[in-house]
């Protein structure tokens, strides 16, 4: 008996339709990490990583925070709930193993018996979902995928810990992915580095965050232009034809050694990081939220994103802004 299977039709690409963010309301400075009892100031925090302040959640959830993001996004999409088949979370901060936040979150948004999933590649989930939503678009497994990248970090970091308390804060940023005539996501460059996976853990016994921050801070200056580049190359681009790059905010000073690792002086280079602080998977769509909120690059323009965190993981993706 010779059985052939069918698959569905499949367009020639995809496209961000929309994006969201929301961070909390609650902005905690330098100054207020002093009064809080952490052993820092002003000066040596901005020094070391570039942040003025950041926002920290109070009485919400990454649930929470990830519904506003994505209800933003669907807005400036014009898709409804209705039209959405495939939820992908991004997300290290879930506060339970199982079950994951994905069909939490959709029900919550009114989408109807979606597909639902979460995705942990730390910081580098967000483009690690994007690429995903892409290809199930692309194959035509899903009509239209809401991506969010959502995290509740101050449920794991010890916020009295100079090296870690000073750093890390909560927020959400969402895109939807729907199908294009046109290639709007291109490929992904990704990969891991186990070796040295030891950089950044979370505690087992108190689940508390930890990083090694030379060893992380050596490692993405050393690597992540190289995969930027790389992305570039496979997507058809030379650096220096980016409007802009949205690196994961993760220290200004390894933003800006990458950025200029790229050689594309004109480029947008986001740097939210200074009033955010480091939001993980959320800090890349965050930061591309607001780029194109600014009006700081034009629809249809090609950024670079790169995310790197822990496992250590990266991905690197150019897409094009809705």
């Amino acid at each position: 008996m010779n059985i052939t299977l069918s698959t569905p039709p499949r367009p020639a690409g995809s496209r961000i339709a929309g994006l969201g963010h929301y961070q909390p309301p609650t902005v905690i400075t330098n100054d207020d990490l002093v009064a809080r009892g952490v052993d820092t100031n002003d000066e040596w925090v901005k020094s070391r990583v570039g942040i003025a302040e950041r926002r920290f959640a109070m009485d919400e959830t990454m649930i929470d925070m990830g519904v506003a993001a994505a209800s933003k996004a669907m807005a400036n999409s014009g898709i409804s709930a209705t039209d959405i088949d495939l939820v992908i979370l991004a997300t290290c901060t879930g506060k339970q193993q199982v079950p994951g936040g994905a069909a939490e979150l959709a029900s919550r948004l009114g989408i109807d018996s979606p597909g639902a999933y979460d995705i942990n590649a730390a910081c580098a989930g967000f483009v690690y979902a994007l690429n995903s939503a892409s290809e199930a678009v692309t194959a035509g497994h899903a009509r239209n995928v809401l991506v969010v990248g959502s995290e509740k970090l101050t449920d794991y970091v010890d916020l009295l810990e100079r090296g870690t308390g000073i750093i890390f804060a909560d927020g959400a940023g969402a895109a939807v992915v729907t199908p294009s005539d046109s290639v709007g996501i291109g490929p992904v460059v990704w990969g891991s580095d186990g070796d040295n996976a030891h950089a950044i853990t979370t505690d087992a016994a108190s689940a508390t965050l930890r990083q090694e921050g030379q060893t992380v801070f050596r490692w993405a200056t050393s690597k992540m232009a190289d995969v930027g580049l790389q992305a570039c190359a496979a997507a058809g681009l030379q650096s220096w034809q980016l409007a802009g790059f949205v690196p994961h905010q993760a220290n200004l000073r390894i933003i800006d050694l990458i950025a200029k690792k790229l050689k594309a002086p004109n480029v947008v280079v986001a740097r939210d990081i200074v009033n955010s602080g480091n939001t993980s998977s959320a800090s890349i769509p965050i930061a591309l939220s607001k780029m194109l909120e600014r009006g700081e690059v034009a629809s249809g323009a090609p950024v670079l994103l790169v995310g790197f965190g822990a496992g250590l993981t990266y991905a690197g993706q150019v897409i094009l802004t809705p």
